[in-house]
C-alpha cells in the first residue's frame, strides 16, 4: 500500500519565504527530500513519497514560484543560491542536520548547487534527467545539437511566455508532458491533467522565472548566456555520492549530457534506461525506485 501522504503543510523559512511541503512517514526517521522540476510540483514524486514514507520521513517540497509556495515578484529572487538556500532552511526547519537528496529537472539543477555548495549536509545526491552545471554550459556554448534541444529555454525566457503556456486550458503544458509531440503517455490520466491544472492554474510566471534568472541557455545575439562565462571545472566538483538515472530518450537533455560526468564527481553510480524519456519518473515510478533503493543501500 504505502505509506499515507499529507499535503497542506507548510513552513515559515528565516528568509522569509512560505513554502509549502508534502510528506510520508515519521518525522524523525532520516529525511529524504525530493525536488521537482518544471512545469511540475511536489505531487511529481507522488509514488516516492508513498514507497520511501515507509521508512524514511520522505519530504516534497513545491518550489518557490510553483504551486502552494510564495511566488517572489522579483526575478532576481530566482537565482539558484535563493533556491538552495530554501532547501537548506526547509531541511533544519524540520529537524534536520543531514539527509538524502532526490531531484529532477530544475530541481536537479538546484539539488547540483546544493552539493557542490553544501556538501556536508548530504549524505547522497540521487539526479534524475538533470546535466551538470559545468557539463551543460560547456553543451550550451559549443555544441550545436544540444542548442537546437535547448531552444525552448529562449522561448520560454521571453516576455509573455507563462500566458502562451497557458493560452486553450494549458495545451502547450500539456503537450510537453504528454509525450513531447512523441506518442502519448499512458500516466497522464485525466485525474493526473486535473491536478496539473489545478497547480497551473494558480500561476505560471514563477516557474518560467527560473529560465528568466539563470545564465543557462542557448547563446543568442543579445545574451551570450553560458559562451561569456568563464568556468572552473574544480569550482563545480561534486563531493557527495551520487547517482544519476538518465531517461535516455529526453528530447531536451540528451543522454550525451553525462559524457564526462566521471570527471566531476569524486563517487558517481549511473543507471540508464534506454527507453524511458524525461518524464520517466512517471512512466517507470517502481523502477525509478527501486534504482533509488539501490543508491541508498551502497
Amino acid at each position: 500500500m504505502g505509506a499515507i501522504i499529507q499535503d497542506n503543510q507548510y513552513a515559515e523559512l528565516p528568509n522569509g519565504m512560505r513554502l509549502h511541503y508534502a510528506s510520508a512517514g515519521e518525522r524523525g526517521r532520516p529525511l529524504i527530500l525530493f525536488v521537482h522540476g518544471f512545469p511540475e510540483f511536489w505531487y511529481e514524486w507522488e509514488a516516492q513519497l508513498a514507497a520511501f514514507g515507509v521508512d524514511y520521513f520522505a519530504v516534497a517540497p513545491d518550489l518557490r514560484g510553483f504551486n502552494k509556495s510564495d511566488m517572489p515578484l522579483d526575478l532576481a529572487q530566482y537565482k539558484a543560491k535563493h533556491i538552495v538556500d530554501d532547501l537548506r532552511l526547509l531541511a533544519e526547519h524540520l529537524g534536520y542536520e543531514k539527509f538524502v537528496m532526490v531531484a529532477h529537472d530544475w530541481g536537479g539543477a538546484i539539488a547540483w548547487n546544493f552539493a557542490i555548495a553544501l556538501p556536508r549536509l548530504l549524505h547522497k545526491l540521487i539526479i534524475i534527467n538533470s546535466p551538470h552545471p559545468y557539463l551543460f554550459a560547456q553543451a550550451l556554448a559549443n555544441d550545436p545539437e544540444q542548442k537546437a534541444a535547448s531552444e525552448y529555454m529562449n522561448w520560454l525566457r521571453a516576455e509573455g511566455s507563462e500566458s502562451a503556456l497557458a493560452r486553450d486550458e494549458f495545451k502547450l503544458l500539456e503537450g510537453l508532458l504528454n509525450g513531447m509531440g512523441q506518442s502519448p503517455t499512458p500516466w497522464f490520466t485525466s485525474e493526473v491533467r486535473a491536478r496539473y491544472h489545478e497547480c497551473w492554474s494558480r500561476g505560471l510566471t514563477g516557474g518560467v522565472n527560473y529560465y528568466r534568472a539563470s545564465p543557462l541557455h542557448p547563446p543568442t545575439e543579445g545574451h551570450a548566456g553560458p559562451a561569456k562565462l568563464q568556468l572552473n571545472p574544480s569550482d563545480f566538483r561534486v563531493r557527495v555520492p551520487t547517482g544519476v538515472i538518465w531517461g535516455e530518450r529526453d528530447i531536451a537533455l540528451p543522454k550525451s549530457l553525462l559524457n564526462g560526468l566521471d570527471a566531476m564527481i569524486d563517487d558517481l553510480k549511473i543507471e540508464r534506461i534506454p527507453e524511458g524519456t524525461h518524464w520517466v519518473i512517471h512512466e517507470q515510478p517502481e523502477r525509478v525506485n527501486r534504482l533509488i533503493r539501490d543508491f541508498l543501500s551502497q
